[in-house]
């Protein structure tokens, strides 16, 4: 199986390039329900953030706060950083167990993993190819600031908080620009999968 991590900054439109992939035949897991997935009530995950960030960070139903946590970890680069090494190692082990499932039902096939900080912690190494998903920085603003009803201040501290498109673009082995809208990206998604086609077995 062909292993590719599909990544991108906050409001690029990574989401829908994964559902093209999606449609067309790859086998795609998206990084925000695996991220909820390590964080369930009970789960090791939330028990060691609970941890790290204190029990207000979970409401009174065992679910974790996501707004508080949030609140935390955008304000401060210390904070942030150590959720993340919280939760990675649980992330990527759930990753792993999807893509060894994948490979053993489709040999041949494509498996992609879409994460959003796949290139800061690291994952992106164990991937054969990396797609990075990016768009104008004006539209990437407004794309949060509509999406998550975030004032422009929020929206920038959200988007200052990951590493820049610019820095994540040299990482790609495939750039795909969202920011002349779904037609164009759906066929530069379209063009994409087909090289990727090309690098798997002939009996695919």
């Amino acid at each position: 199986m062909l292993r590719v991590g599909l990544t991108g900054s906050i409001g690029v439109g990574k989401s829908f390039v994964a559902g093209v992939l999606s449609e067309l035949g790859c086998h795609v897991l998206d990084a925000d329900r695996t991220a909820r997935e390590v964080v369930e009530p009970g789960s090791p995950g939330l028990l060691a953030v609970a941890g790290a960030f204190g029990g207000g960070v979970v409401r009174q139903d065992g679910t974790l706060d996501r707004e508080r946590l949030g609140s935390i970890i955008f304000a401060d680069a210390e904070k942030r950083a150590l959720l993340n090494s919280i939760l990675h190692p649980y992330i990527i082990t759930r990753q792993d167990g999807f893509l060894r499932a994948w490979e053993k039902e489709d040999p041949h096939g494509i498996g992609v993993v879409d994460a959003a900080l796949m290139i800061e912690s690291g994952g992106y190494k164990r991937f054969d190819k990396l797609i990075v998903v990016h768009c104008q920085a004006e539209k990437q603003l407004d794309r949060v600031m509509t999406r998550s009803n975030l004032s422009q201040v929020a929206a920038e501290q959200r988007i200052h908080a990951q590493m820049s498109q610019q820095e994540k673009k040299a990482f790609a082995d495939y750039l795909i620009d969202t920011s002349e809208g779904f037609e164009t990206t759906r066929e530069q998604t379209k063009e994409v999968y087909e090289e990727l086609v090309k690098l798997q077995s002939p009996e695919r």
